[in-house]
């Protein structure tokens, strides 16, 4: 849950429809480093305001029991791992490991949240983007050849143990997809039908806008603002991994927060993945896996993980889509000048 995001929602609902409008919430809370946005539809205020604030709390809890570095719960088990002890986890905690490990066997290891001691050297465990000159890059070597995996990790009931001390779990690549999911089945246990949640770029929709689809804006990687738009099918999601928001600059090149888990080095080929699913977690992680992927491997890891809507952007701006998310995206000008489709299915 580390990743800090500026002021700015990373995609835009634009909400469409016809007659009257019905009745609408909007209210924004601040977690996981981000603005997270609701829009609700079709209830009272008062209704919506106390689903917001029932699932808020239970944000704050994600926040503190699910951080790579601050005191909570995933703190706690990474120092006893870090020991070479085993912890008992509470049931809070653990379904995110097993979501965890499973999201690394499908997308072959290339999202692997085992190797948060890798992003702590790069300095990406604190609030603000680090700053100074680059890490010992031989510390950063050392480290990714012991390999600390999803694998490592053994799960005995409820205890929990790793084969490697290196390990050292870090969400933030999942978890706000895992906070968003269980908010949206909060929202629907309540009654609600039609509803929006924003996290900073990733985003669950619940049910349609009235008449119409709710249509989503992805934010260009670049300059900012919309490079396309599609309209969202009942209950899916759209997450956006992307390696312009947090970085280490050092003598005018940025060294994205992504890491490619064998070298522990920055990826910069794909500087943003978009992913649209109906299982925000899933979909959160193949963001990540597949920006790791690149333009060579996007085909293969986004067949095995299940995903067939993708569009993704590389450093020279060349976008990249599979026919299925091509037919559903409308661009925001003319189409991009360096277009690949291809289907990975």
């Amino acid at each position: 849950m580390g990743k800090v995001l500026p002021f700015a929602l990373g995609l835009f609902v634009f909400i469409s429809g016809c007659g009257e409008k019905p009745q609408e919430h909007k209210e924004t809370v601040y977690v996981f480093g981000t603005l997270v946005e609701f829009v609700i539809r079709g209830v009272e205020k008062e209704v919506a305001q106390k689903a917001i604030t029932e699932i808020d709390q239970e944000f704050q809890h994600m926040h503190k029991d699910w951080h790579a570095w601050k005191p909570g719960e995933l703190t706690n088990l990474n120092q006893a791992l870090a020991r070479g002890e085993a912890m008992a986890v509470s049931p809070f905690l653990l379904p995110l490991i097993v979501q965890a490990k499973e999201h690394y066997r499908i997308s072959d290891g290339l999202f692997n949240p085992a190797i948060g001691a890798l992003i702590s050297a790069w300095g990406f465990h604190r609030d603000e983007l680090p700053k100074g000159s680059l890490p010992p890059l031989d510390k950063i070597k050392a480290l990714a050849t012991t390999h600390p995996s999803m694998d490592d990790i053994q799960i005995s009931g409820n205890l929990v143990s790793s084969t490697n001390k290196n390990v050292h779990m870090d969400f933030g690549g999942f978890a706000k997809g895992v906070a968003l999911d269980r908010a949206v089945n909060r929202l629907r246990e309540m009654g609600i039908k039609s509803a929006v949640v924003n996290a900073g770029g990733d985003l669950n929709t619940l049910g349609s806008a009235g008449d119409r689809p709710w249509k989503i804006g992805i934010r260009h990687p670049v300059n900012w603002g919309v490079i396309a738009s599609v309209e969202m099918r009942e209950d899916e999601n759209l997450y956006t991994s992307g390696n312009y928001e947090r970085y280490r600059e050092h003598e005018g090149i940025k060294y994205a927060h992504i890491l490619h888990p064998e070298t522990g080095m920055p990826v910069n080929h794909i500087v943003s993945a978009s992913v649209i699913h109906k299982d925000g977690g899933l979909a959160d992680a193949a963001a990540t896996a597949l920006t790791v992927a690149g333009p060579e491997n996007w085909h293969r890891i986004a067949k095995k993980m299940g995903i067939k809507f993708v569009l993704l952007v590389d450093e020279k701006g060349t976008v990249y889509l599979n026919p299925a998310m091509k037919d559903r995206t409308i661009f925001a000008k003319d189409e991009p000048k360096k277009l690949v489709i291809s289907d990975p299915l």
